[in-house]
């Protein structure tokens, strides 16, 4: 849909296959997502927007979610969960899902690109809590960059480098916080009691969207789809759908 929430259209066509996690290429012309292909499987795709066109990338038998193509489009980088493990492993392929390799000595999820590709964004608990991490595509120059009492993971980097934002809480108390990127200076963007999560920068980095209950609190199916300023104000709300409305990315 467009950035005022007009022009809603579906875009996968499988009724009986679940589709996760879609981002946008920065050419605006294809997206990938993680889809159920069988139990305990899931591979990336990616749809061509233009020709609806459908192709595979990934074959690894586990669970593929969370990908995302680099800024220069190419390589993609995704979570990768192996059969019977906990270990989430980040892993980076080409643009064709080829050559996929667990970068080096990583576990955790969610992964996003720093807008000069040099870096991944990601999520892990290797010190005992769930927390952000960075780290360079070779697996040196490993970061902690977050204290937030309760990481889930989705975050986002703001084009121009200078912000990170996530959401942090516990179950129907999640909010979302934006830090300068080396972790300093945290604060709170939501307004409480919205069970906000799943945060995505505009191309522009004034705006983030993310998923919200704020007219439908505790409701199973009441997420909805709203946009706010960096600053905290002028909260709207995109979608009204009775289904429920999460991860969004935000295009070019």
């Amino acid at each position: 849909m467009k950035a005022d929430g007009s022009d809603f259209k579906r875009l996968t066509t499988e009724n009986n296959i679940r589709h996760f996690y879609p981002s946008l290429a920065p050419d605006g012309q294809s997206v990938l997502y993680s889809a159920f292909s069988a139990d305990n499987n899931y591979e990336v795709y990616r749809l061509d927007i233009v020709d609806g066109s459908v192709d595979q990338l990934t074959n690894l038998y586990g669970v593929d979610n969370a990908p995302e193509i680099s800024p220069d489009q190419q390589q993609l980088v995704f979570t990768h969960i192996p059969p019977a493990t906990d270990k989430y492993q980040i892993v980076l392929a080409d643009q064709h899902g080829k050559n996929a390799e667990n970068i080096p000595g990583i576990n955790g999820w969610d992964p996003t690109w720093s807008p000069d590709g040099k870096l991944i964004l990601f999520a892990s608990n290797k010190n005992g809590t769930n927390q952000l991490y960075t780290v360079r595509i070779d697996g040196s120059k490993l970061t902690r960059i977050t204290n937030l009492p309760a990481i889930r993971g989705r975050s986002d980097w703001s084009p121009d480098g200078q912000f990170i934002v996530t959401y942090s809480g516990e179950p129907w108390k999640r909010e979302l916080f934006i830090m300068n990127a080396d972790g300093s200076n945290v604060r709170q963007l939501t307004p409480s009691g919205g069970n906000s999560q799943g945060p995505s920068f505009s191309p522009d980095g004034k705006w983030v969207a993310f998923t919200a209950y704020f007219d439908k609190y505790n409701e199973d199916n009441g997420c909805e789809i709203y946009i706010i300023r960096i600053d905290g104000t002028d909260l709207r709300r995109l979608t009204n759908n009775d289904y429920c409305d999460y991860q969004p990315r935000w295009g070019p």
